[in-house]
């Protein structure tokens, strides 16, 4: 982007900034994101209500927090409780801001040095979320205070006093909270009183077996369906319904479960006396309360119990930190402040104090050594720091466990968590205190831990940030307080091709409501920049993809220091990562969904890339069990949008690409000639002949048949077909688990869901031929009475009808047609009808929105859904439910994503050192249990041949515009035999074609060309080739890419 069309956009940001502002002074028009008093906003937070359920978020709406301190821990703790949807936010801050504070406190600025920190930051908290009131208070932490409060949050807060504090919120039914980073270091307390429920342990979906038999015994085997594994455990309880003979079991009592097997478990029930198992039944996980009793700060020093691990190679490290914070905030208290950067002399002394803390512990807690490795000495000499990385992972933990107080949503942290990221440092040795000194500028708490040199190298990147969302965001904004790119060699490229929609602002901090339809990129950048002038950011709108390669050239990727994914899908990542390993740049790479994250680092050389290991992919429900069978929602949601997306999408779509070039069009169905042919134009008259539409009344009556078959007809030739005794070709139950028997609908005027189907259908068929919608049909008895008026004839079953029962089946049954014969009737058809339309005359094709309440997309998916689970007896979803699973919505949450992007960054400090593979962690953790797993990450696969090693990190450059034969004596030469040289999807020379000879004195450059058809860029001096190679012996070996550089 030019400089000039970054001063327009900044300035039409600044407009739309102001009218907003105007809006709300004046009470004109209501704010979007403010909801109406005791209502969700479901646009605003339905990634969010994914992840915690409307009850939770009611209960956030009702609570209020205090947090103390608005360092760059506060702020994000505070940003992410703001975003989640609390009733109100207290921040409390007696100290002013210093200009290091700008290190990590995204919302200061060097206007706000010697100003009061909370005041300095409330107006841009307040920004986050109109919905939520954000209190500013500049005094001290009182009782008084914290009783206002649900729950206290206190950062930077003297052990001593959170002490007090915690006594008296334990005390007074207030969850309390404390938590500090020191440098590379943090650590974590919390104290939610002596009794407290704990609602939804993980938050995950119950779990539910479908039965396939139970046994009378006194203690009874219960069977399921081998479609999918039994998830639960030991010790749990569940809930039966719908079992049928032994039905002393649907009585809604729990029941506990044991010997949990694949299949089966065992039930702690004698049912010798019950009915005998017919049929029918499913077992529901019930998730149970838990109660936890905690300890108060006091008490928990003194006796920590057990610590939440992040790293098992660091198994003793917690009780060495729980002793070192403690002696650090002795030091502290007794000196004035934190220890001097790189100080020997001020190290020691905290060491010191640790080991006296330590002598005087009880023999339960005490720890051999409080100074293992020169830990304690480390963490002593760069406790002054205070980085930015280490505020965002730690805000977006605290942040969790705030609104777990709130809501007994999720297992509460128990009762202690340390973290280190030692390895992110430099050298030991490096740490001087001459390295460390600061230098008066907004970096200086960074280079308390880093030193200058390494600062002035993070100033000098290069980076590549790929996604400019949720991730993204948190991203960019830890880039520039880092100081990343923001010397004069450095620069940050962004790269996103989408815009902002409303959803995007519970979780994408950086945007406002006023940004909503422009780009995500250019809005990021702008944010950034206000964080950090310095920060050198070029934002693009494109598409990291094969389609874009002439944008990110060979020159960009090599000119790249860093690559940063913030995607959310996985071919995209799958490319980025390919980049990588061609180019050998580092990729960092994250990933959310819901309270769960996952980090790994792609090192070129030390580490395996993204690529080496992938999901299995997702279980589909098979054909017959969507169209015939379906036996859970999901079944009926994936049906139901296949419909919508058929009627109103691919149909038409079909229909205007017939329109577009009919003649053409015509040629290409009689050349085919087979049933994917017919069943495309069948597509086309279905919207142009059968269904085509001329007033709105005609669409009424078009979605009232379209109920009558898919929920009548259908349904009663399915039971007419296999009535609910048919038997099996072996003699088993036809309608046995996990097949449900289905009954026909009749449609109701009096059922309002009937109607709002019906209404949405119509509207969305109107939309489709561009026909005015009539005012009367969004009242509903006029709806009811349009309906009513519509002609539905008796249907009747057929014999001989043929239904896809075969669960490998991809496609309907085949009927026999005559394919050919019926493509040309519909072409004559088709014609016909044509004749009679303008030559611009086509359908308005509608693409599936879910995010967008007021197009009926989501009342159609809903209702077609609906309809089909009463088909089934299956229960029904609400729309937000619907919207979750049939618009493949994923839960985001802002606690998540600031904790992967903080992990993240505390990786890329070890890219800059040039650390071994041994320093680098993988991160799987779930903020829902809480759960930490870090890993080393794995080592590539090498391959060795003679004195040569090598990896897929490896590629051969072969200078030089070889011939075929110059270039089999070059593998010659290495005593490997290159029998076969490929490009892309092409043969360019295999010694088993004789006419490939003729080939060997060709250059491999014109061949590629000639015979691969590559077009190589003028500006690109190489292309790559695939060379099968085998050994003296006639052995494979797998060889690098190789890549010719003929220009």
């Amino acid at each position: 982007m030019s400089p000039a069309a970054a001063k327009r956009e900044s300035e039409r940001d600044s407009e739309a900034q102001q009218a907003h502002a105007k809006k709300q002074r004046t009470g004109n028009g209501t704010d979007d994101t403010m909801a109406a008093a005791g209502e969700i906003d479901e646009d605003l937070h339905s990634r969010q209500l994914a992840v915690y359920g409307r009850e939770s978020m009611r209960k956030l709406a009702g609570a209020t927090v205090l947090i103390c301190g608005m360092k760059g821990l506060g702020a994000e703790i505070a940003k992410n409780v703001i975003l989640a949807g609390v009733k109100g936010v207290t921040i409390q801050d007696g100290s002013a801001c210093e200009l290091a504070d700008l290190g990590a406190q995204f919302y200061l600025t060097e206007a706000d040095v010697d100003k009061n920190r909370a005041e300095a930051c409330a107006a841009k908290l307040q920004e986050l979320n109109p919905a939520v009131t954000v209190t500013v208070n500049t005094g001290e932490i009182t009782d008084d205070l914290c009783k206002q409060h649900t729950v206290v949050v206190c950062t930077e807060v003297p052990l001593a006093k959170a002490k007090d504090i915690d006594a008296f919120c334990h005390a007074n039914g207030i969850a309390f909270i404390r938590g500090d980073v020191r440098g590379v270091f943090g650590s974590l307390f919390c104290d939610f009183g002596p009794s407290f429920d704990v609602l939804d342990v993980d938050g995950e979906e119950p779990h539910t077996c479908i039965i396939a038999s139970i046994s009378n015994d006194a203690t009874p085997l219960v069977t399921c369906v081998d479609d999918e594994r039994v998830e639960l455990q030991d010790g749990q309880r569940v809930l039966f319904t719908e079992v049928k003979g032994m039905t002393e079991l649907n009585d809604g009592v729990p029941r506990r479960i044991k010997n949990v097997k694949a299949h089966s478990f065992e039930l702690e029930e004698d049912t010798t006396a019950y009915g005998q198992y017919t049929g029918g039944g499913i077992a529901t996980q019930v998730k149970e309360t838990k109660e936890l009793a905690f300890k108060t700060l006091a008490a928990a020093m003194e006796d920590p119990g057990e610590f939440l691990l992040s790293d098992f190679a660091k198994l003793d490290r917690s009780a060495v930190l729980h002793v070192g914070f403690n002696a650090l905030d002795a030091f502290a208290m007794k000196n004035g402040g934190l220890p001097t950067p790189g100080s020997d002399s001020d190290a020691a002394a905290v060491v010191a104090r640790a080991k006296d803390i330590n002598d005087a512990a009880s023999p339960a807690t005490k720890i051999d050594d409080v100074d293992p490795d020169g830990v304690l000495t480390v963490f002593a000499k760069t406790a002054a720091g205070y980085l930015s990385p280490m505020c965002a992972m730690f805000g977006g933990v605290i942040g969790q466990e705030v609104v777990k107080a709130c809501t007994g949503k999720f297992h509460p942290l128990h009762q202690w968590f340390y973290f280190d990221s030692i390895e992110s440092l430099p050298a030991k040795e490096t740490l001087t205190e001459t390295e460390l000194a600061p230098e008066g500028y907004r970096y200086d708490s960074q280079i308390a831990c880093f030193g200058k040199t390494i600062q002035r190298k993070i100033e000098s990147q290069k980076i590549f940030l790929v996604g400019a969302g949720a991730l993204g965001c948190e991203f960019i904004k830890n880039f520039a307080l880092m100081g990343l790119s923001c010397g004069a060699d450095g620069k940050v490229t962004v790269t996103d091709d989408d815009v902002i929609e409303k959803s995007n602002l519970s979780r994408q901090f950086l945007f406002r409501d006023w940004n909503i339809g422009q780009a995500k990129s250019t809005c990021a950048t702008n944010a950034a920049k206000a964080i950090n002038g310095a920060l050198n950011v070029d934002p693009l709108q494109n598409r990291v993809s094969p389609d874009t390669e002439e944008v990110f050239d060979d020159d960009f990727w090599q000119g790249l220091d860093v690559v940063v994914n913030a995607l959310d899908n996985v071919n995209a990542r799958l490319y980025v990562d390919s980049r990588c390993v061609y180019f050998g740049k580092p990729l960092l790479e994250s990933g959310t969904l819901g309270t769960k994250c996952n980090t790994q680092m792609v090192v070129p050389h030390l580490t395996e890339n993204y690529g080496a290991s992938r999901d299995p992919p997702e279980k589909s429900a098979p054909m017959c069990t969507l169209h015939s069978f379906p036996h859970n929602i999901d079944h009926c949601l994936t049906w139901a949008r296949s419909e919508f997306e058929g009627m109103f999408e691919k149909s038409p779509g079909e229909a205007n690409a017939y329109l577009a070039k009919p003649e053409e069009y015509a040629t290409a169905a009689r050349q085919a000639g087979d049933a994917a042919a017919r069943e495309n134009l069948e597509k086309a008259a279905e919207c142009l002949l059968t269904s085509r539409c001329s007033t709105y009344e005609e669409c009424v009556t078009w979605a009232r048949l379209k109920f009558q078959d898919a929920f009548h007809a259908k349904i009663a030739q399915l039971v007419f077909t296999f009535p609910e005794d048919a038997t099996t070709s072996n003699g088993s139950p036809f309608w046995s688990a996990p097949k449900r028997f289905p009954h026909a609908l009749n449609f109701s005027t009096d059922d309002a869901s009937n109607v709002t189907l019906i209404r949405a259908m119509a509207n969305l068929k109107a939309e489709l031929h561009g026909l005015e919608r009539p005012s009367w049909a969004a009242d509903d008895a006029a709806m009811a009475d349009a309906i009513s008026k519509v002609d539905v004839p008796e249907f009747k079953p057929k014999s001989g009808v043929k239904i896809e029962t075969d669960p490998k089946a991809t496609a309907p049954a085949s009927l026999g047609m005559d394919d050919e014969a019926i493509i040309e009737d519909l072409l004559g058809k088709l014609e016909q009808v044509r004749l009679g339309f303008a030559a611009d005359y086509r359908l308005s094709v509608i693409e599936f929105e879910k995010d967008d309440d007021s197009n009926f997309h989501m009342d159609a998916i809903a209702g077609l859904s609906n309809m089909r689970a009463r088909n089934y007896d299956i229960p029904e979803v609400d729309k937000l439910k619907a919207k979750f699973i049939a618009g493949r919505i994923i839960p985001a949450i802002a606690t998540t994503t600031a904790m992967a992007t903080g992990l993240v960054c505390l990786e890329l400090y070890k890219v800059l050192n040039g650390a071994k593979l041994e320093a680098y962690r993988n991160t799987f953790a779930n903020l829902a249990l809480p759960l930490f797993a870090m890993a080393e990450p794995i080592a590539p696969k090498n391959f060795e041949f003679k004195d040569m090693k090598w990896s897929l990190w490896d590629r051969w450059i072969l200078e030089g515009d070889f011939t075929v034969k110059e270039l089999l004596d070059w593998f010659e030469a290495k005593e490997l035999t290159a029998y076969s040289v490929s490009c892309g999807q092409s043969l360019i020379y295999n010694n088993i074609f004789p006419k490939h000879k003729e080939r060997m004195n060709q250059k491999v450059s014109d061949l590629v060309q000639t015979v691969a058809k590559m077009q190589i860029p003028a500006k690109r001096k190489h292309f790559d080739i695939v060379v099968a190679c085998e050994d003296e012996e006639g052995e494979d070996i797998d060889v690098p890419l190789v890549s010719v550089k003929f220009r």
